[in-house]
């Protein structure tokens, strides 16, 4: 039983190192190039499909931003996402508040709220759009 709880605590160790080191050289390769003047990263499937701007469109170029710290950029292509952040790192401190029964459907209506509003061809809601 101890080998089984050994080799599972490893296993989660290794699977938290890898996750890091590709998380990290994709901030890294994020903050090299931009995504606004680069094909290296694809275009949205749905805004180049429809025109529409789903919740996350604009999140690599706010991205960016932050890296470049650019807090005003960032909160021009994503302000969901740039405003997420905080509350995100709070839940990994907090991991408990993550499994609320709620919190994955109050996330869920927020970004299908988001994503309705950001194409909403008048102000104040141009303002969600990407810029």
């Amino acid at each position: 039983m101890p080998d089984k709880l050994v080799r599972e605590k490893k296993r989660s160790l290794a699977a938290l190192i890898i996750g890091g080191a590709v998380a990290f050289t994709a901030l890294c390769v994020l903050y090299a190039v931009n995504p606004s003047k680069s094909r290296l990263f694809p275009p949205c499937p749905l805004y180049r499909l429809t025109g529409l701007y789903c919740p996350g469109c604009g999140s690599l170029r706010a991205t960016h931003s932050l890296l470049h710290g650019d807090l005003k950029g960032a909160l021009g292509m994503n302000p969901l996402m740039v405003l997420s952040l905080p509350i995100l790192g709070l839940l990994l401190m907090r991991p408990r508040w993550a499994y609320l029964r709620w919190m994955p459907w109050a996330a869920f209506v927020l970004l299908v709220v988001y994503g309705v509003a950001r194409n909403i061809p008048m102000w104040p809601f141009t303002l969600l759009a990407p810029r």
